[in-house]
């Protein structure tokens, strides 16, 4: 199981996953899991360190319309369409950084 998640060096979770979940993540899949939390003086909405990638990510993959519900029967054709939605993200971000040079 751990040769899967050979390239995920630290996971960062939100406070809801305290407790067991990181000891089964060391043990099991021998991955790091960090908590994010909150201090207990934050008010209202505070972006958080390391929550906001998480949060990006899932904005630029719901842009898909595709993506926005599960439709893949399979797990590769899921992962396929991920892929694809990224590629779609990161050709966006080249275009627009060499017409900003050019």
């Amino acid at each position: 199981m751990t040769d899967a998640h050979h390239r995920l060096e630290p996971v960062w979770a939100d406070g809801g996953y305290t407790g067991s979940l990181v000891e089964h993540c060391l043990a099991v899949l021998a991955l790091v899991l960090a908590i994010v939390k909150r201090s207990d003086g934050m008010r209202g909405f505070v972006v958080l360190p390391k929550r906001w990638i998480v949060e990006r990510l899932s904005a630029h993959l719901m842009r898909s319309r595709r993506l926005a519900r599960d439709f893949e029967r399979s797990t590769s054709s899921a992962e396929a369409m991920i892929y694809w939605s990224m590629t779609m993200v990161m050709t966006r971000r080249l275009v627009r950084s060499r017409s900003a040079r050019g």
